[in-house]
């Protein structure tokens, strides 16, 4: 379930790996290397909170599709 803070919306990081179709291992992958950056919140626990972009940009970044070389978006 997303978090509400000043009436916008975040994901953890289980529920961006669901929503994205996308394991944890790659998620935290992508961070590592630099294909997307550490998100800017995290909650009490620690727990990284992805915005409703970021996790846009996920799902375009997962559903990306190369051909001999051409990336097709």
């Amino acid at each position: 379930m997303p978090v509400t803070l000043s009436g916008r919306k975040y994901y953890r990081t289980a529920e961006v790996c669901r929503i994205v179709g996308i394991s944890r291992t790659t998620l935290f992958r992508w961070l590592t290397e630099g294909t997307f950056s550490e998100p800017e919140h995290r909650d009490r626990r620690g727990w990284r909170l992805f915005t409703e972009e970021e996790v846009s940009k996920m799902e375009t970044e997962a559903n990306r599709i190369s051909k001999m070389g051409i990336e097709i978006y």
